[in-house]
């Protein structure tokens, strides 16, 4: 079903929470935008524009809706699915069919659509690669194939090794000399993340809607030999801990334990960005003497640029020689707001 003007100011004018996340309400006559569920008073339809994103809105010249606040949680997953990835998380052999999702309360095809859009697959595959992620666990902690097949939900060998071949590109049995990076979704009220963790740490930290995201999976997987996975992972636990202090104003710095594949000179330039002080900024030249290199302002830059875990390795507290915000892949006004929220609690 297409998602007309129609539909969305149906769904505005009916307070529908299904629709949070996929789409704004922005209001020409006072300059607001809103979520689709706010309680203000509800606009002509005349007087309505449509966003997919916060980030369009507020480029457009909207102010965010104090009532509502579009801001807080963006693209927050609902409740409801919520509940569904708590479930497959307890018990990854669940099979959870529409004929469930109806049980549940839920509509097949709205869920369908909100997998697709934020994780690239409907419902259906995602259950598939979270037993697939399940299995291989089981196998690398010591379980036999059969085992861990079966108890991880498929109900065939021949099923399980298809799939299994399909993703890893080698049968179960050699699955010893495969890893996977682990993938999670985590909300922050600058919006949603993208997590990714191996057993060294985390190795991916990234707003879901940077650009080239998908060529930065490739690059990683192929970096660690690996395969990008959605599943839990012990490190998200501290990870999500930490970064709710930290958007809280309560914590400073970083102990969740990290893995940054790279070169040497990559490396380098990270940990010279995990050094600068929490509510301070560094030039890119400044950060190429720090790592005595002052020539290198250009390949700093790019190292920047390379680094895929945002806000632990805090590229966005390096700014332009001219005191302006510089490039930063999850957008200039989060960079803006990150270092407005260090500057107000140091």
């Amino acid at each position: 079903m297409e998602l007309t003007g129609d539909i969305m100011y149906k769904a505005l004018l009916e307070k529908d929470t299904k629709f949070e996340g996929v789409f704004f309400t922005a209001v020409k006559t006072t300059g607001i935008f809103c979520r689709p569920s706010c309680t203000a008073r509800k606009p002509k339809r005349e007087n309505v524009e449509f966003f997919f994103s916060s980030k369009d809105a507020l480029q457009k010249g909207y102010r965010p809706c104090k009532t509502c606040r579009p801001l807080e949680r963006l693209n927050q997953t609902p409740e409801l699915i919520k509940q569904l990835l708590e479930d497959l998380n307890n018990d990854p052999s669940l099979k959870i069919k529409d004929y469930d999702l109806v049980k549940r309360g839920m509509e097949p095809h709205q869920v369908r659509r909100w997998f697709l859009k934020n994780h690239n697959m409907t419902f259906q595959a995602y259950q598939r690669l979270y037993r697939i992620n399940s299995a291989f666990k089981k196998m690398q902690d010591g379980a036999t194939v059969t085992d861990s097949a079966f108890e991880s939900g498929f109900e065939s060998l021949s099923g399980f090794g298809d799939s299994f071949k399909k993703i890893f590109g080698v049968s179960p049995n050699k699955s010893k000399t495969q890893r996977i990076i682990d993938l999670k979704r985590l909300e922050t009220p600058l919006g949603t993340m993208f997590a990714g963790a191996v057993n060294e740490g985390v190795c991916l930290l990234e707003f879901t809607d940077r650009k080239m995201l998908e060529t930065e999976f490739i690059m990683l997987a192929k970096s660690l030999n690996a395969v990008v996975v959605q599943g839990e992972n012990d490190h998200f636990k501290i990870l999500e801990e930490q970064l709710e202090e930290y958007f809280a104003g309560k914590r400073k710095s970083f102990s969740v334990p990290l893995c940054t594949p790279g070169s040497a000179f990559q490396n380098e330039v990270w940990k010279a960005l995990q050094a600068i002080p929490y509510g301070e900024t560094r030039t890119y030249s400044q950060q190429a003497t720090a790592i005595a290199k002052p020539a290198a302002v250009r390949a700093v830059a790019n190292a920047n640029g390379m680094n895929k875990i945002s806000i632990l390795v805090p590229c966005h507290r390096v700014i332009g020689s001219d005191g302006h915000l510089t490039g930063y892949g999850g957008g200039l006004w989060r960079k803006q707001w990150l270092l407005n929220l260090e500057k107000n609690n140091r």
